[in-house]
Formats: structure tokens, C-alpha cells, sequence
């Protein structure tokens, strides 16, 4: 509604004026149109809606797996016709009688003096809860997408041919989250540190493939699933090795303070100790040949004398002489618990003829 004045002929003004005795002040009441203060508010409207960022679009949904990617593997399957590596790679070279290296006593000292557990444990078994758990697949297992989540620049690129219901070590609650897997077709070994199983792929921090074929290193400086820049899975105990009376390869085991250098087969380190008589990565300790094994039996007896005959390689960073094996159930933990009474002290560190590498 306005205000304004008219004349005598009725013609509205918008403002007061003066006109002597031949006009008056008027008071009136114009009316609009409804329908134009309806245009102007919806001129309005389409202005605004013009200048607001267009809606985001909706988040996809979760990706279906590609077929044949479900599935959780053979959890410690048969490795078929496939080696663990060639008979003269370094896991499977015999070193009872190698020299002693001339540094060993001190490397020794310094475990001591970290301090922690100072005897041999099994870092596995408890009804198959401990231990790395390992699967294989056949050659025709579909490839699953990797996506690497902080060492993809030294990681081996995807995809992997792991299902995503493989098992995780820890059960995927935390930790280091290891998933091993090997092709016993093509006798190809495939490991993922930090794995998470997503809707269509993997995440993991970091990847790696192993030819089981070949004495190939990975290149210098670079990780693997495991710190050291090794394979997981030749290191591990297996229980039908156990069965079969005999473990023909060096076990893979953890200390707690490693140095800022490696010897080879390892190929990375993980510390920044420069002290040269904290153990590097990759160095190896055999169980004296002194050592009497009389008072010992079953499972943990042919554990004590591979650890003799080919001895156990510094393969990460954890809990002293924590050594590896496989998460399986039917490892006897009450047999194993006798190698928690044998010491530190009943190791030396072994000359492989490897240069520390910094």
C-alpha cells in the first residue's frame, strides 16, 4: 500500500503538493496486482537458486567384489609342486658350520642389554589365535586391486590374486596385519602389511611378491610386508614341517632395538641406532652346536634343531627372540612352552660373509 494525493480529475501523484485551493491532500490506497508481487518473489527465488553451488552428488555405494574375489583361500594349504625358494637361496642354506661372527659376543650383550624377555618363545600357537596366518590359491584365484596407503613407492603393484576374506593376522583388530598368500600353480608368493579387506579391494601399507623360483633380492632400501625388506612366509614354522619331523630353512624372529643397517637377504632397515654393536637387520644366529637338546621333545625338539643346522634371521622390529610361525590350531603350546627355557646366551651370531649395509 502507498501514499499519495490526487487531483480533482483523479490523477494520483506520489508525493504532497501545493496547488493553491484548486487541489487537497488526499489520502489513498493504491492497490498492485497480487500476480506481480508473486512475479517478483519468484524472479527472486531464481536468482538465488542461480547463484548456490549446485547440490553435491550423492556418495557412491559400496563396489561389489569382482567375481570370484570372495572367498577366504586355503588357510595352510599345500604349496603343490612348489619350493620354498631354490635349495642354495639363503633361507635354506645349512650354517652349523659357517665361523662365528667376530663381533657376535657383543651384538649378544647389547640384546641383553635392552633389556625384556632373554629366552627363546614361540610366537604362535594358543589354538591357532597366534601366528601369521598364510593361504593358497590356485592359479586361476581372481586378482584383487591393492591400494597402498604409505609405501606404495616400494611396494610391488597390484593386483594381488588374494581373496578378501583371507585371513588376517590379529583377525584384523590392529597390529601389523600381515595376509600371506601363495599361488602353488605359478609358485608366487604375495604378502600385505597393514591389509584391510575392502568392499572391492585391499588396502595395506605396504606390498611385496616373491618368486619362489628365484634367489632375487628386492632392491636396496626397500621394505617389504615386513620390516627387514624380507619374505614372511619362508620364516615361518609350518606345522606340517613339524609333522614331518623336520624344518629345512632359517626361522624368522623379532628383537626389540635393531640398528640403522641391514645385510643382505634383507634390504631395509628400520631404526635409527647407529651403534654398531646393536644387530642390524638381517643378521643371523644360529643355536651353539654345544648346546645339549636331550632334555627336549617333540614340536619344540625339531624347532631347536633347525635353529642348530640353519639358524634364524633378524627380520623386524618387536619382542626379543620372539621366533614365527604359522597361526594354526594344531600346534601343542604345552610342547612349545619348553623352548621358553632356553636362553639368549645359547645363541651366536653367525659370518655370512654379508656386509652390513647402512
Amino acid at each position: 500500500m502507498l501514499r499519495g494525493w490526487v487531483d480533482r480529475a483523479g490523477r494520483a501523484g506520489g508525493s504532497f503538493k501545493s496547488c493553491g485551493r484548486c487541489c487537497r491532500y488526499t489520502e489513498v490506497r493504491i492497490r498492485r496486482p497480487r500476480f506481480a508481487l508473486l512475479a517478483v518473489l519468484l524472479a527472486l527465488a531464481a536468482l538465488l537458486a542461480a547463484c548456490l553451488p549446485p547440490a553435491p552428488a550423492a556418495p557412491p555405494g559400496p563396489q561389489a567384489p569382482p567375481p570370484g574375489a570372495t572367498g577366504t583361500g586355503e588357510q595352510n594349504g599345500p604349496l603343490g609342486s612348489c619350493h620354498v625358494f631354490p635349495a642354495n637361496n639363503a633361507w635354506n642354506t645349512d650354517v652349523s658350520a659357517m665361523p662365528a661372527d667376530t663381533n657376535s659376543a657383543n651384538y649378544l650383550g647389547a640384546i641383553a642389554a635392552s633389556g625384556g624377555n632373554q629366552f627363546l618363545h614361540a610366537d604362535f600357537g594358543g589354538g591357532g589365535t597366534y601366528g601369521i596366518p598364510y593361504i593358497t590359491v590356485p592359479g586361476t584365484q581372481t586378482p584383487v586391486a591393492i591400494n597402498f596407503t604409505a609405501y606404495g613407492d616400494e611396494s610391488d603393484p597390484g593386483p594381488y590374486p588374494i581373496p578378501l576374506g583371507a585371513p588376517i593376522e590379529g583377525g584384523g583388530s590392529g597390529g601389523d596385519q600381515h595376509v600371506l598368500a601363495v599361488d602353488r600353480d605359478h609358485c608366487k608368493l604375495y604378502e600385505m602389511y597393514v591389509a584391510v579387506a575392502q568392499g572391492d579391494h585391499w588396502d595395506a601399507d605396504s606390498g611385496a611378491v616373491f618368486d619362489l623360483t628365484s634367489n632375487a633380492l628386492r632392491p636396496d632400501g626397500w621394505t617389504s610386508a615386513d620390516a627387514a625388506g624380507l619374505p614372511i612366509f619362508p620364516g615361518l614354522v609350518r606345522y606340517d614341517e613339524i609333522a614331518a619331523g623336520h624344518i629345512d630353512h632359517a626361522l624368522r624372529f623379532t628383537l626389540s632395538q635393531t640398528q640403522r643397517a641391514y645385510l643382505h637377504p634383507a634390504t631395509h632397515f628400520a631404526s635409527s641406532s647407529t651403534n654398531p654393536n646393536v644387530p642390524p637387520m638381517g643378521l643371523r644366529l644360529r643355536l651353539k652346536a654345544n648346546f645339549d637338546l636331550a632334555p627336549y621333545h617333540g614340536q619344540s625338539l625339531v624347532v631347536l634343531t633347525a635353529l642348530k643346522k640353519y639358524g634364524m634371521i633378524v627380520a623386524d622390529n618387536g619382542s626379543n627372540w620372539f621366533i614365527s610361525g604359522a597361526a594354526d590350531s594344531r600346534f601343542d603350546d604345552s610342547d612349545l612352552n619348553q623352548l621358553k627355557g632356553v636362553p639368549g646366551s645359547a645363541f651366536e651370531v653367525v659370518n655370512t660373509g654379508e656386509s652390513v649395509r647402512h
